[in-house]
């Protein structure tokens, strides 16, 4: 019978244990596993992969934040929480080298960097983990400025499926380097990551409302400004039904440390559609991922989610409107890509979708099923030429083919083969058996 390592003494927790009810699930599923285990060290996650393996029980990984696919808990498995390697450090502050530690939530680490002036653009909510998003690519708040944050990342540390510790690097294990910057799940457990930090205090924030028309004007405006504007400008929208119209609430981030530079790019935003409400600040960078955002991840919030990566134009307009307008609309979101971002050559890294300018999201909820997210996302679907692992709740082969496509994603399952022969890391993404891969909460 496996013995539990003595580094792992305390750590495992199971059924009967008070800490059992928070560790379970994730944010939008409930899950029964035979045990979580809670490593507070990079050699302790070690310790937790050979028990694992030693194990032979399915075997799911959780970075600390919330995560849709669902699969950073499993039924009857075990669990590897690394919510308690959770260390940030300065470790220069002339370069701007911050080693984070995967478990930590974004919120911590904008905390923690706000005395030095330093900010990572990560993500757009305080409970996301840095270990899931800073594997699948980071569409943050100041995206079209420093691009993802997969393209900020300098190093990171690995735990193989063997159980070795690497230190990967361009130098360095390159190979392993380039497939966790975008595909990471299927590769290790990335347990800490070197991240060049950005100068920035303070940014401007708008909020506004205006209703969309039908016609996708409203949206094909928004995404042109975006396309042309400074790339100081970042945004993300959220498009729902309010009786029989439908609103865009738009949130626009400026990387800039004055209101007098903030608001001449946000102003062409509040003639795209008639004028709901509006304001806008100038707010710490940690105002963003606030640590108010922190809470438990305990099935909470059901749901089912796509995504589609698409360059924004009357046609794509349209159909993004009607998935969120339509009889059984979706609810809708938008995220700014571009600028940055697209400086970044297709093959540099695991994420190859370096030309489109928009991310769009759809999230259906209980009662409505898969059968109401693809009536819904048809006509997206139809426009989009890759999608995003972090958005994406029903992972399977055709999933895989659009976040990594072509030679990509054929680089990717070769190298998730090189680095996990024995398919310990499980993930739909390729299809089952042996050839999946742990997708990790974000």
């Amino acid at each position: 019978m496996t013995t539990l390592p003595e580094s792992l003494s305390g750590k495992l927790v199971t059924p009967g244990d008070g800490r059992y009810a928070m560790l379970r699930s994730t944010y939008t599923t409930r899950h029964s596993p035979a045990g979580v285990l809670l490593p507070r060290t990079p050699r302790q996650v070690v310790d937790a992969v050979r028990y694992a393996r030693e194990r032979g029980l399915p075997l799911a990984v959780r970075s600390g934040g919330h995560g849709l696919a669902g699969t950073s808990s499993n039924d009857g498995g075990l669990v590897i929480d690394l919510s308690a390697v959770n260390r940030v450090e300065v470790l220069d502050a002339r370069s701007r080298l911050v080693r984070v530690e995967a478990g930590a939530r974004w919120a911590a680490v904008a905390e923690t960097l706000a005395p030095y002036g330093l900010a990572i653009s990560s993500g757009d909510h305080g409970n996301v983990g840095v270990g899931g998003l800073a594997t699948g690519g980071g569409v943050g708040w100041l995206v079209r400025r420093f691009g993802l944050t997969i393209d900020r990342v300098r190093a990171v540390e690995v735990v193989l499926a063997d159980g070795r510790l690497i230190r990967a690097d361009a130098e360095h294990e390159p190979e392993l380097f380039w497939v966790v910057r975008g595909a990471g799940a299927g590769a290790g457990i990335v347990v800490a990551f070197e991240i060049e930090a950005e100068e920035i205090r303070n940014v401007g924030l708008a909020q506004l409302a205006v209703e969309a028309t039908p016609d996708g004007a409203t949206v094909r405006q928004w995404a042109e400004h975006l396309a042309q504007a400074p790339r100081e400008l970042s945004s993300a929208a959220v498009l729902f039904p309010h009786g029989r119209r439908t609103v865009m609430q738009i949130t626009a981030v400026v990387a800039a440390e004055s209101l007098r530079r903030a608001r001449p790019l946000v102003e062409p935003l509040l003639a795209i559609g008639r004028l709901l409400d509006h304001r806008i600040d100038l707010v710490p960078y940690p105002a963003m991922v606030p640590t108010s955002h922190l809470h438990a991840n305990v099935g909470q919030q059901a749901s089912l989610t796509t995504n589609g990566l698409l360059t924004m134009d009357g046609a794509a307009a349209r159909a993004v409107t009607r998935a969120a307008g339509g009889p059984r609309p979706a609810l809708v979101q938008l995220r700014s890509v571009g600028g940055a971002v697209n400086d970044v050559a297709p093959a540099a890294t695991a994420y190859p979708h370096r030309h489109q300018d928009t991310l769009a999201v759809g999230t259906v909820f209980p009662p409505q099923g898969g059968s109401a997210l693809d009536a819904a996302w048809r006509g997206v679907a139809a426009r989009s030429d890759g999608a995003y692992v972090n958005f994406e709740s029903r992972p399977d082969r055709a999933a895989f083919d659009r976040i990594y496509p072509g030679e990509t994603g054929r680089r990717v399952a070769e190298l998730w083969r090189r680095y996990d022969p024995d398919g310990v890391f499980r993930s739909a993404l390729l299809g089952g058996r042996r050839d999946r891969a742990a997708s990790r909460s974000r």
